[in-house]
Order: structure tokens, then sequence, then C-alpha cells
């Protein structure tokens, strides 16, 4: 049998053609796909930045705000412990009978009860506002109430400071 050494021609020619034209194919495809990884990976690093930017921001706003709040937070105990110490010693001061709180009195309810004369003679003593002095226990009681609505406020400021930082 003879081999018709123009068909093995034709069928190598084909298969060399073909060989080649997939190693072409190779190469192209090949550069293609190298050239979407690299930009794919351009784009995740660009993404990457970006959202490492926009955290760190957030944490540098965080760390100011959390500044802000400490300042806030030690306005307020100074505040606190400063109407702390004027209440105790204004306490301590109706106590030892060093301070006496007074009330004053309409004078003209006054007058009704009293023989005091209208107006002051050319020598004597001028008479001021009419005052009556409240019992030590009563002026506690009410020095107590201040303290609490000293304190009231005080919180009240601190919690507008508060929310007005959280508002920045």
């Amino acid at each position: 049998m003879a081999v018709p050494w123009k068909l093995v021609g034709v069928l190598a020619l084909v298969l060399i053609g073909a060989g080649s034209a997939w190693q072409f194919q190779d190469w192209r495809y090949g550069k293609q796909l190298a050239e979407q990884a690299r930009q794919h990976t351009e784009t995740l690093n660009q993404l990457t930045q970006t959202a490492a930017t926009a955290q760190q921001a957030e944490q540098d706003k965080r760390l100011a705000l959390e500044q802000r709040l400490a300042a806030s937070e030690q306005t307020h105990f100074r505040k606190m412990s400063n109407a702390q110490r004027d209440q105790d010693r204004l306490r301590d001061r109706l106590a030892t009978a060093d301070l006496r709180l007074s009330v004053l009195i309409d004078a003209a309810d006054a007058a009704k009860g009293c023989d005091v004369p209208a107006t002051a003679s050319a020598g004597g003593v001028d008479h001021g506002a009419v005052r009556a002095r409240l019992d030590p226990t009563h002026a506690q009681r009410i020095i107590a109430i201040t303290d609490t609505g000293d304190r009231g406020l005080i919180a009240l400021q601190a919690c507008q400071a508060y929310v007005n930082n959280l508002r920045q």
C-alpha cells in the first residue's frame, strides 16, 4: 500500500497551521488576560487605598469626638465639684451661725403693725428695708433645694454639651 505523501503533507500543514493558530490565540488571549488582571489589581488597590483613607478619617473624627467629650466631662465634673464645695461651705456657715438667711418683707405690710415713722427725722436713723431672719433648719432646707437645682442645671448643661459634641 502506498502512502499518499500528498495527503500526509497536507495533514501535516493543517496540523502545523492549527497548532500555530492555537499558539497565536493563546499568546493573544494570554496578553489580554494579563492586561485585565493588571487593571483588576489596580482597581482593587485603588479601592483599598480609598477605604483605608476613609477609615483613617473616621478614626480621626472619633478620636476628636472622644477628646471633646473627655474635656466636656472634665468641665462637668469640675462644675459639680465646685458647686458641691460651695454648697458645703454655705451649709457650714449656716450651721455655725456665721451666716443667717433672711427674707425681704413688704414694707407696706410691715408698717401696718409697727409705729415706725414714714419719714426719717433730720437727726434720726434711716430705716432700711424690713427683713425677717429664717430659722436655721429652714435655711438648711432651702440650701438643699438650691443645691439640687444647681446640680440639675449643671447636668442639663453637660447633656446639652454632649449632644452638641455629637452633632459636630
